[in-house]
């Protein structure tokens, strides 16, 4: 059984989303959570809408993307429970997984290419978090939201 794994985005992130999409489906379930196409729409709803996903338990990670990552992170990270990364190479999607346990994943449509931008999904969803000191920290953020 494949793990699926939610990908959303907004108007700017919408060609990404679909070209992730489509590279990763023969390996994953991809669960789209729109939008689907490049008709303006708001983030907030799209992201928001997409990791609260996440914390029912029906995906149990997200690619979310919009033009830049960086509307879509502030969207994810407001709510309790996401921790949600704003990525732009391999080392910072490996750090948000190993001390991070980032659940949702961001990048942006318009910053980065296709090439790059799967390699950094490829190495966040292959690695591990560490747990040991990095799970304090997590606890001590949850007490502060």
């Amino acid at each position: 059984m494949k793990e699926k794994i939610g990908i959303a985005s907004d108007h700017g992130g919408f060609a990404l989303k679909e070209f992730l999409r489509k590279s990763l489906e023969e390996t994953y379930e991809m669960v789209d959570y729109g939008t689907k196409s490049e008709e303006s729409v708001d983030y907030p709803t799209i992201i928001g809408d997409a990791c609260r996903k996440v914390l029912s338990n029906e995906v149990p990670r997200l690619i979310a993307l919009c033009g830049t990552g960086i509307g879509a992170s502030i969207a994810a990270n407001r709510l309790k429970g996401i921790r949600a990364a704003l990525c732009h190479d391999e080392f910072t999607a490996e750090m948000s997984k190993r001390h991070n346990n980032a659940n949702v994943l961001v990048l942006g449509g318009r910053v980065l290419g296709t090439d790059l931008a799967l390699r950094i999904v490829k190495k966040w969803i292959e690695t591990e978090f560490e747990g040991g000191r990095h799970q304090k920290r997590l606890g001590l953020i949850e007490e502060q939201s």
